[in-house]
């Protein structure tokens, strides 16, 4: 069943805004649709002005006339999705101390439940530490944020985003009488730590325009009010954040932009110490650090004179790169992801030839292991766990055909322990599919690497109806997952396949380095060269392709749309980041000084300018056929800023040629990650998927 949309679609009026950049001139014809109120819409939808509400909500009528001939097929894309899914699932069990903690789903539940229980078994009762459903009860919105509780167990910090905008208020709650305190933090970017003592509470609080720019220190039992500042950052293109190293002793503040990263800690044996900084920040030199407790050293990642990065030491007292020491030397081509320490053993986890491995060196003998896996394509994960004195390393692995899978090593004896496999209740068989790795080459002749998975039965004689998924930005690599999701297109004959194109750092360091700045529209025609490869192989065929991207992935998706048209049949962007000439121009947009360092800046360069004019989605809109196009904006959304889509979808459809769909759907109460509950979100899955199987004739 064809979508058929309402014979009259949204018009958006026209009101050209003229601006002169380094005498060049740029005209935007929908500029307004930006709310001149936008960060007070951040905080309250209602704030948005009238017209503009009437046409985002027009257009949402839009969509919905026109899925509508399709609503079986959405309940049953979404029941099928649902299906996959255990409701009553549980994670698997993380000891800390005398403790077991643990997160649980109930049946029909949205939202988890923080659970405990003891490790002796006396203790066996099951405590609810933090029931979100009950917080997110009669709320539109409602999204966790972190659930830290202190080491002697007696406090948990809580917070939780109410609108979408990722405002986050944190909580204190008393677990013996499970009563929160009578305050609350509020405006916070959402993560908060302890110090080992459970008195002092560090957190990062975001300014005006939504950037994390301060960190403050927060006495258990005070007025917030008098928090006291730890660190406040000057450069509006560094972003904070706090955390702590695995042994719990210090409190790390970090800054970091694209490229450079300063950091600073706090010795909880002194949690009212002023910051004692590690390593002054240097252009292109990033840098984390972990505690190696039992040598009394920091344990350093970094890329000073290490392109995919190398390990060093440090003494406590002077951790400054002048006394570094080499412990894990830089090998070009193996790109160390992260690491952690623990009181005999160090971890990392890296990736070689495109694949991620485990390596465990003991710390006395210096002896390694690696653990990695036999199948071509995977994704693999480390679970820190909350203990620092332990010999057990908990990880994660799945692949496109295997669900995810959760394993204790032990450190010791290298022995492998399986505790827990996904359950799909209504049934997977791995046989059934195909996963397959496969190289397109690129047009300056770099092999770039792409994740299949099908149905045994699908044929490969260019007749199957493909989703192609990217992404390709800020070094973010797609791993090949297991996701029940998926399963809905690959069994009704879709291939679906992710390209890893440069932009990630699928391929080290210099993979995501090579398509950046005033090298970004090698991301764009590697996904292009994707697409055509798979063509070629009969994987597919030209013009049978949705092409599928979300935030900078969908300005992948929309750039791709303006350079080859013809190869794809249908576009979906969700949160697009498509208004980029725009946005890297306007410095008071939350994301927009950071994100220089990825883009360029067009404000002081007009070489930027014109680079980024020349593939700005947007910005590139033309006269010519277009695939069907699906956007998808969130009202509140602080990343991509709900009028980026608004804008695009408004010029696609006055300048395009054809009569092919062009659709924006507005989630007016939430923001840059969809719908917040975990069923919620399904259904906005199988509106996608709804719109790829109708445009391909398969609804």
């Amino acid at each position: 069943m064809p979508l058929t949309p309402p014979a009259v679609a949204p018009h958006a009026r026209v009101e050209p805004e003229t601006r002169s950049f380094h005498e060049r001139t740029l005209v935007d014809d929908y500029g307004w649709l930006r709310d001149e109120k936008w960060q007070e819409v951040m905080r309250s939808p209602d704030a948005l002005s009238q017209d503009i509400r009437d046409y985002l909500e027009a257009e949402n009528a839009y969509v919905e006339e026109t899925f509508a001939p399709l609503s079986d097929l959405k309940e049953t894309i979404y029941q099928e999705i649902k299906g996959r899914i255990k409701e009553d699932d549980s994670s698997v069990p993380a000891r800390d101390g005398e403790w077991f903690y643990v997160t649980k789903y109930e049946t029909g539940a949205q939202h988890p439940l923080f659970c405990r229980y003891g490790v002796s078994e006396e203790e066996t009762q099951i405590h609810v530490l933090l029931d979100a459903n009950k917080q997110a009860a009669d709320l539109e919105y409602f999204k966790l944020g972190a659930v830290e509780h202190t080491a002697c167990h007696r406090w948990l910090a809580w917070s939780a985003d109410l609108k979408g905008s990722e405002y986050f208020t944190v909580h204190i709650r008393d677990l013996d009488s499970g009563e929160d305190l009578d305050y609350v933090i509020k405006d916070t970017s959402g993560s908060a730590v302890w110090s080992p003592c459970g008195n002092y509470l560090y957190y990062t609080r975001l300014d005006e325009n939504h950037r994390p720019v301060t960190v403050f220190r927060h006495k258990r039992g005070t007025d917030p009010k008098d928090d006291a500042i730890l660190y406040d950052e000057q450069d509006p293109g560094f972003y904070l954040g706090v955390g702590t190293t695995q042994d719990g002793r210090f409190i790390v503040i970090s800054a970091s932009d694209h490229q450079t990263s300063e950091m600073w800690v706090v010795d909880g044996k002194e949690p009212e110490a002023a910051p004692r900084l590690i390593d002054a920040r240097e252009p292109g030199v990033e840098y984390d650090i972990d505690h190696d407790a039992e040598r009394e050293r920091f344990i350093i990642l970094t890329n000073r004179d290490a392109e995919d990065f190398k390990l060093v030491t440090a003494p406590l007292g002077f951790p400054d790169r002048s006394h570094w020491q080499d412990f894990i030397k830089h090998t070009a081509g193996t790109l160390i992801l992260g690491h952690t320490s623990y009181q005999d053993f160090h971890v990392r986890l890296e990736r070689k030839d495109g694949l991620k491995r485990i390596i465990l060196r003991h710390l006395d003998s210096n002896a390694e292991t690696a653990i990695d896996f036999d199948e071509a394509a995977y994704d693999l994960s480390l679970y820190s766990g909350f203990e620092y004195d332990t010999h057990s390393l908990r990880f994660g692995y799945s692949s496109m055909t295997t669900p995810a899978q959760v394993f204790d090593f032990n450190m010791d004896t290298a022995e492998r322990r399986l505790l827990k496999t996904q359950e799909v209740p209504s049934g997977h068989t791995a046989s059934d599919y195909v996963t397959e790795r496969v190289f397109a080459k690129a047009d300056d002749g770099v092999r770039v690497p792409i994740s299949l998975l099908y149905h045994k039965d699908t044929p490969l004689d260019g007749s199957a109806p493909l989703l192609l998924y990217g992404y390709g930005s800020y070094g973010i690599s797609m791993d090949p997952s297991f996701s029940v999701s998926c399963l809905s297109l690959v069994n009704r004959g879709f291939v679906y396949a992710i390209a890893h194109i440069r932009g990630g750092k699928e391929g080290g360091y210099n993979w995501y380095k090579s398509a950046k700045m005033m090298t970004k529209k090698t991301t764009f025609t590697d996904f292009v060269q994707c697409g055509e490869y798979l063509a070629h192989k009969k994987y597919t065929s030209r013009g049978n392709i949705t092409i599928h991207g979300g935030s900078a992935g969908g300005m992948l998706v929309g750039a791709c749309a303006n350079i080859a048209p013809d190869l794809f049949k249908g576009v979906v962007a969700e949160v697009p980041f498509v208004d980029v000439l725009n946005t890297m121009l306007d410095a008071s947009l939350p994301l927009t000084p950071p994100e220089w360092l990825e883009w360029g800046n067009p404000i002081e360069s007009a070489e930027a300018y014109d680079y980024m004019a020349s593939y700005s989605p947007y910005d590139n809109v033309c006269a010519q056929d277009y695939p069907h196009i699906f956007a998808i904006a969130g009202l509140t959304d602080p990343r991509v800023t709900y009028w980026e889509p608004a804008k695009w979808v408004a010029r696609l459809r006055a300048t395009r040629t054809d009569d092919n769909l062009t659709l924006l759907k507005t989630n007016m109460g939430a923001g840059h990650g969809g719908a917040s509950g975990r069923f919620d979100r399904l259904k906005e899955v199988a509106d996608v998927y709804c719109f790829a199987l109708a445009v391909h004739g398969k609804a």
